[in-house]
């Protein structure tokens, strides 16, 4: 009595013994809702920014002239990211139950974290020291 077993590199007819031909769809990298999450996240780091740097008038001669430029620029950049990442966990707050809605909490708290980082990394050295 012989045994034969086959084994295949890669899926065999579009077919992998793990998963079925139905889960194989290809899915789009970048969707409107990813779009959405980083625009979001850009906006309201802009938003958070901008009331510190508009608040603080001409701020001091030591900053320079272009000081405003810096928070400006870097803490949308950072907000978008944030916002990525918010969308990359998608995945784990979809699940079912308890642990879904802790990583869902989990998720809101680490975009408010990486929201308040992206303003220390904007107003480092000059407003925030």
């Amino acid at each position: 009595m012989k045994c034969k077993v086959n084994i295949y590199l890669w899926p065999v007819n579009n077919y992998n013994a793990m998963t079925g031909p139905e889960n194989l769809t290809k899915k789009p990298l970048f969707t409107p809702l990813l779009g959405r999450r980083v625009l979001i996240g850009a906006i309201v780091a802009l938003a958070m920014v901008g009331v510190f740097v508009i608040g603080a008038g001409s701020g001091k001669p030591e900053w320079g002239a272009y000081w405003r430029l810096k928070p400006l620029l870097l803490t949308p950049c950072l907000g978008a990211i944030v916002g990525l990442s918010y969308d990359i966990t998608q995945p784990l707050r979809n699940i079912n139950g308890l642990p879904g809605r802790v990583f869902f909490v989990l998720s809101i708290v680490g975009g408010l974290i990486g929201l308040w980082m992206s303003m220390i990394l904007g107003l480092a050295g000059t407003m925030w020291d």
